[in-house]
Order: structure tokens, then sequence, then C-alpha cells
């Protein structure tokens, strides 16, 4: 029987289709990731450390995907963790997550205010990764939840080894899932697999709300220096950054050697 569709009708099928392609091919590279590394056990609830960035509501809107289908099943359950920056608000990032049907708390801290008021480093950035690790996770202790999802990506743990090469003479970088014994957290990274142009186009798709960044050193950081480095010499090597990443790999760097891998990361 033909069915006659009304005007426009074929257009909204045709986006309704790349959309969810869009999103499909995000999740394969997550969910390849977390096969890769064993991050998820099976009745696991997994917080989402949701920031507001674009890396963050990307990660989140994957997972929630994932769960619908994905062998071992898991919970999620969205946390914020509130510099104190006046001006940032979270609201979209709350309708987000009712939407997804994922329950969040936001936390409310003096943060921002201790770094760059009280303390004032130099290189703030490195207090402030220690210190939000620490409250996060007192966040989801308080929570009861042992495992935190955070939206570290492809590019950014390139950046991180080279910081640890250049600027403290080490090779080193954050591991794709990290065990703290004292208070018995486990941190997973399961976008490794993602690069920034996957995840921009991924928020541009699904016009996911993206709250701005408000920290002093947004866009002025070594990091910030470091990806303008590996933009340039990515002219003249244009497989830098995946020959870095694979090399973090082979090494292999303490805990990054996966299970299996067959899929290259998207830039």
């Amino acid at each position: 029987m033909c069915v006659e569709r009304q005007p426009g009708e074929e257009q909204l099928l045709q986006q309704d289709n790349l959309l969810g392609a869009v999103m499909n091919k995000f999740t394969g590279l997550v969910r390849r990731c977390i096969d890769d590394y064993k991050m998820i056990g099976d009745d696991e609830t997994i917080a989402v450390g949701v920031s507001g960035g674009k890396d963050s509501v990307a990660l989140l809107s994957a997972l929630s995907n994932l769960r619908n289908y994905y062998p071992k099943r898991f919970r999620l359950y969205a946390v914020t963790l509130d510099m104190g920056f006046a001006g940032m608000d979270y609201m979209p990032v709350k309708k987000l997550c009712e939407q997804l049907d994922v329950p969040y708390t936001r936390k409310q801290t003096e943060l921002g205010r201790i770094i760059f008021e009280e303390r004032r480093e130099k290189n703030p950035c490195a207090l402030c990764a220690k210190m939000r690790r620490g409250a996060l996770n007192d966040l989801i202790a308080e929570l009861n939840i042992k495992k935190i999802a955070l939206a570290h990506s492809f590019d950014d743990a390139v950046e991180t080894f080279m910081l640890s090469l250049l600027y403290e003479g080490r090779i080193s970088c954050f591991q794709p899932v990290t065990y703290f014994s004292r208070s018995g957290i486990t941190q997973i990274r399961p976008m490794l697999y993602v690069g920034e142009g996957t995840v921009k186009k991924l928020v541009e798709k699904y016009d996911l709300p993206v709250v701005h960044n408000l920290c002093p050193m947004n866009g002025v950081s070594k990091r910030e220096e470091v990806k303008t480095l590996l933009k340039t010499l990515g002219v003249s090597y244009p497989d830098l950054k995946n020959k870095i990443f694979g090399a973090m790999q082979r090494l292999p760097l303490t805990g990054w050697e996966p299970d299996e891998y067959t899929r290259r990361p998207l830039p």
C-alpha cells in the first residue's frame, strides 16, 4: 500500500535519520572506549560530571542513548560542581537531564573564590583540577555512588600528554580508568576515542545546551598554548594527534593499554 506523505514530511524524516546517524556514530565510539577499558560493570550507577561545557553534555547524551541497548545494565546520575562564578546559569542543564530522564544534582561551592582570590596561584589550573576532583568525589560519595564518568576527549588526552612533556619533563597523562583507594571512587573517561570536531557536530545537530565558561583562565591557560602548538604542527604533520594517541596506547602509559582497539578516533 502506498502511503502519501504530507508536504515537508519527507524532509523531516531525513533530518531525523541524520540526527540518529550522528548520535549512533558518537555513541559507538563511546561504547568502544568503554569496552576496551572495561569501564562499566553490570547493574552499576554511573555519575556523570556535567560542567555545562559541550564535552560534558555530549557525554551525558551519549551515555543516555547507550543505556538503552548496552548489554550491561547501568543507571545514570548527573552532577554539577558550581565553582561560584557569577552569571553561570545551569537551568538548561537541569532541563536536559529532565528530558533524558536522568536525576540531577548541582552543588554550590566557593572554589572559584578560593583559587583566584585567596590562593592567587600563578598556575591555578593544577590546583583547580585537584580541588574539583576532591569535591566531585565527595559529592558522589554523599549520593552513595562509586563511579563517575568524566568528559575528557581524545584532544584532551593528547594535550595533557604534551603538557606533561613540555612543562614537567614527564611522559604522563590521566588514565582511562582511575581508582582512588582512599575514597573507593573510580573515575572513567568514556570519550577518549572522540575528537573535538565530532563533539561539536553532535552538539550542533542536537542543539544541546552549553553553559558559557566564565573561568578567568578560559582561553589563556598553558593548555591553550599546547592546543595552538598542536594545531600549528598539524599543518605539516596532519596525522600527528593520532600518532601521539597511538603511542600512548602502545608504550603503553600506565593504564592505557586497551583490551582491544580497532577504530581510530574521529577528528
